[in-house]
């Protein structure tokens, strides 16, 4: 059993800032960095080392090819990952500030050059046991969930970044939407976080509905019934990439298994 991430990568160019720059001003950065990124590279990243078989589809520019070394450094097959030698990798601008709180700003790049013909052999290669991963970063996220499902395979959905594309999609046929306290309100209509979980579980009712809560925990709406995780307590540095490693290690436990139940070993993964 495998994973395929049909997913975002993006340099990520962190500066760590006192507070956030507000509308008109100009401020000096305390420090920059230049990583990798994107939602769909940590999510694979993060499933590598949770041990699951991860395939990462998609595309770079000539630019991003660090991004695939890293990759591959964790363990993530990269066969299906192609370099356009006429466009730019997908980027982000982080501001993170003194409390480790982060705000994000994405340029596509890359990851609005996936085709429907590439898309559909990829998912070609998998069995009906496999999972296709997507998050809302890239282009055809729609299309090639329909794809998925006409094949028979199981559909992990990451709701991020949130937009008006999402409601769009064909969600009744996603196995596990993630979403958080923000993404689930505006897809639910509602604000208080639980009774978004309880709605979008009744409004798919074949779909598995985690949701993250920040500081408060985490909810797994499924056929089991609704399980509640309280968050761990730690001193936070940087959340870049904490939902991401979350859903990461949420999908090992439910599809590998794990000492620790899948909320919990999630919460723990990400709090680290």
């Amino acid at each position: 059993m495998k994973v395929l991430d049909l997913g975002s990568l993006n340099i990520d160019y962190v500066y760590q800032v006192d507070r956030f720059v507000r509308p008109g001003e100009t401020r000096s950065a305390l420090s920059r960095r230049v990583g990798c990124g994107g939602k769909g590279l940590n999510q694979s990243v993060a499933l590598a080392r949770a041990g699951v078989e991860t395939w990462h589809g998609g595309a770079i520019g000539p630019d991003g090819a660090f991004l695939a070394e890293e990759l591959r450094r964790s363990g993530v097959d990269t066969r299906l990952l192609r370099t356009d030698p006429d466009q730019s990798t997908g980027h982000a601008v982080i501001q993170v500030d003194g409390a480790g709180q982060n705000c994000i700003l994405i340029y596509p790049g890359t990851n609005a050059a996936l085709t429907l013909e590439e898309g559909e052999r990829a998912l070609d290669l998998l069995s009906p046991e496999d999972v296709v991963l997507f998050q809302n970063e890239t282009n055809l996220v729609g299309e090639l969930m329909e794809a998925a499902a006409r094949r028979g395979l199981r559909i992990a959905f990451n709701a991020a970044p949130m937009d008006g594309k999402v409601a769009a999609y064909p969600l009744e046929k996603v196995t596990w939407l993630f979403v958080n306290e923000t993404e689930g309100a505006l897809l639910s209509g509602e604000a208080e976080p639980r009774r978004a979980a309880r709605l979008l579980r009744e409004r798919y009712p074949r779909t598995q509905v985690v949701m993250t809560l920040g500081a408060e925990g985490s909810l797994w709406l499924s056929e089991a019934g609704e399980q509640f995780q309280p968050a761990c307590k730690v001193e936070a540095v940087d959340t870049t990439g904490a939902g991401d490693t979350f859903t990461g290690f949420f999908l090992r436990g439910v599809l590998l298994g794990s000492p620790l139940p899948p909320l919990r070993l999630a919460t723990v993964a990400s709090a680290l």
